[in-house]
């Protein structure tokens, strides 16, 4: 595996480590499936447009709030490997300062062994949700809560 540009933050770094001990493909996306079933329930309100993940063929959507210096995410998809994306991210990024994340680079999904398998599409979601989620950290260290 190629080496990573950044260390990790230590949740990032335990659900990776987690992926690298599975070798088989199918339990690979047993388990992303797993992070899909852990995210909170998305309040049918939040399925607004400021919330939508752009460049997603499915419906994602993604909030941030900042509480005490510390970026919590939320968000939902209405593909279960991508809401499994999804709940990998809100899992490995949540409580990280805004400066934290932004400071992080896509490039650790290579170290689940996920990049070799998912589709073009889904690879392109994951990537386009990583940055949305990146944009809405700073935005929530730029703006009042």
């Amino acid at each position: 595996m190629p080496p990573l540009s950044q260390p990790l933050p230590p949740n990032l770094n335990q659900i990776i480590q987690k992926f690298q001990h599975i070798s088989e493909p199918k339990r690979r996306y047993e388990y992303l499936l797993w992070f899909s079933k852990r995210l909170p329930p998305f309040p049918n309100d939040w399925q607004i447009p400021e919330h939508k993940v752009p460049g997603c063929i499915s419906q994602v959507y993604v909030t941030a709030t900042l509480e005490e210096g510390k970026v919590t995410f939320h968000g939902d998809s209405d593909s279960q490997l991508t809401k499994g994306l999804m709940g990998l991210l809100v899992e490995g990024l949540s409580g990280l300062t805004p400066s934290e994340i932004a400071q992080l680079k896509p490039d650790f999904i290579q170290l689940t062994g996920l990049d070799v398998s998912l589709t073009p599409s889904r690879s392109n979601g994951f990537y386009n949700i990583f940055l949305t989620m990146q944009q809405k950290a700073l935005l929530c260290h730029i703006e009042p809560i």
